[in-house]
C-alpha cells in the first residue's frame, strides 16, 4: 500500500482553495477597488496599494497573456495568503529607497526592453531578451513563505519557475561553484542608486547546490499575473528558507564562478548580513530577536514562533551538513 507523507509546509486537500474561487479572486478585487467601501473611504489601510496593483495589471504587458499558470501543488502553505495589497505595498527595495513604501517610486523602472546575461563558468556567455527567455520556461505557481530578516513575514503565491531550468538553460561548466546574480543599473529612475555609500550593484549568490535545490525559484509573476516593479519585475529570485535580502529583485545577470562572491549586504555589514542568511529562531540577529516574526495575514499583524529554515528544514537542512565554522544562520 503506497502511503504518502506529507511535507512540512503542505495543507491538507480538504484546506485548498477551490480552484473557481480562485480565478474569480481577479473580478473580486475589481469589485472592491471601484466599489462603494472604497469610494465611501472606508479604513483599508492598504487601499491606495490596490488600486495601484490593479491600475498595472490592466497596463500593456508582453508576458500579461501568460498568466494565471497552474498551481504546482507541491508547494503550498500552512497559513492564509497574505491579502495582495498589502504584498505589493510593504516591501524593500533599496534600489530605490530605504523605506517600506516604495511601490510608486518602483514605477519609474523600465522593463522593456530587459535583457538577461549568461557569463562566467559557461559553455556559450550568451544575452537573451526576457521575453525570449520566459518561452522557454516551465512556468508554474508556488506559494512560499517570505521571512525579512527585519522580523516579519508574509506568504505568497509566486509564478515562476525552478532556478534549476535556468541553470541548466545556461550550461556551465563542471567546475562551477556558485552562481551569482546581479540586479539592474540606473540612476536615472532608482535614486537609491545614487547613494555612494551601498556597494552598487546589488549582488547575490547561492552555491551551485542551492541554485539547483527544488525550492530555489525565480518568480516573474504575482498574484496570477505578471510581478510588479516594486516585487522585482521582471525577475526575482524566491529562495524561502533564506532571509529575504537574498532574494535579489530586477535580475540581468547570472554568472558563474568558482569563488564564493561577496553579496550587497555582505559587503555593507558583514557582522549582521552574511552569505548563508538561513532562517533560524534560536540565532539573533546581533541587533533583535529572531525568535518571532510579525506575519502580514488577512486578519492583520499576527504574532507567529519563527521555524528553523522557515519550515523548510525537510528540503534543505542536508545542504549544510559537514559545513564547519560557517556562521550559516546571518
Amino acid at each position: 500500500m503506497l502511503i504518502k507523507i506529507k511535507r512540512g509546509w503542505e495543507l491538507p486537500d480538504s484546506a485548498a482553495t477551490p480552484e473557481s474561487v480562485f480565478m474569480n479572486r481577479r473580478t473580486l478585487l475589481k469589485g472592491l477597488a471601484t466599489g462603494p467601501l472604497l469610494a465611501a473611504g472606508a479604513a483599508m489601510p492598504f487601499a491606495g496599494g490596490l488600486g495601484s496593483a490593479l491600475a498595472d495589471e490592466e497596463q500593456e504587458d508582453p508576458s500579461a497573456h501568460l498568466y494565471p499558470v497552474e498551481q504546482n501543488p507541491a508547494y503550498t502553505l500552512d497559513r492564509p495568503l497574505t491579502p495582495e495589497d498589502i504584498a505589493t505595498t510593504y516591501n524593500n527595495y533599496y534600489e530605490f529607497g530605504s523605506y517600506k513604501e516604495i511601490w510608486q517610486e518602483a514605477q519609474a523602472l523600465k522593463i522593456r526592453p530587459w535583457t538577461v546575461e549568461f557569463d562566467g563558468m559557461v559553455e556559450e556567455p550568451m544575452t537573451v531578451a526576457i521575453d525570449d527567455l520566459l518561452a522557454k520556461m516551465p512556468l508554474e505557481e508556488r506559494l512560499y513563505r517570505h521571512r525579512c530578516v527585519e522580523a516579519w513575514s508574509i506568504a505568497v503565491p509566486y509564478s515562476g519557475f525552478p532556478l534549476k531550468a535556468l541553470v541548466d538553460f545556461a550550461r556551465p561548466l563542471g567546475d562551477a561553484k556558485y552562481l551569482v546574480m546581479q540586479t539592474f543599473e540606473d540612476d536615472d529612475v532608482a535614486q537609491g542608486q545614487r547613494q555612494f555609500w551601498y556597494p552598487w550593484p546589488y549582488i547575490e549568490g547561492l552555491t551551485m547546490a542551492e541554485a539547483t535545490n527544488e525550492l530555489a525559484f525565480i518568480a516573474t509573476g504575482y498574484y496570477g499575473k505578471p510581478i510588479p516593479k516594486q516585487n522585482g519585475a521582471p525577475l526575482r529570485l524566491a529562495v524561502p528558507w533564506k532571509y529575504g535580502f537574498k532574494h535579489i529583485k530586477g535580475i540581468v545577470r547570472f554568472s558563474f564562478t568558482d569563488e564564493r562572491p561577496v553579496s550587497f549586504w555582505e559587503e555593507l555589514a558583514g557582522n549582521e548580513y552574511g552569505f548563508w542568511a538561513n532562517v533560524n529562531p534560536d540565532v539573533p540577529h546581533p541587533r533583535w530577536s529572531q525568535a518571532n516574526e510579525r506575519f502580514y495575514g488577512p486578519d492583520g499583524q499576527e504574532r507567529l514562533p519563527t521555524q528553523l529554515y522557515n519550515g523548510y528544514a525537510e528540503q534543505v537542512a542536508s545542504l549544510y551538513e559537514g559545513i564547519e565554522n560557517e556562521l550559516i544562520f546571518m
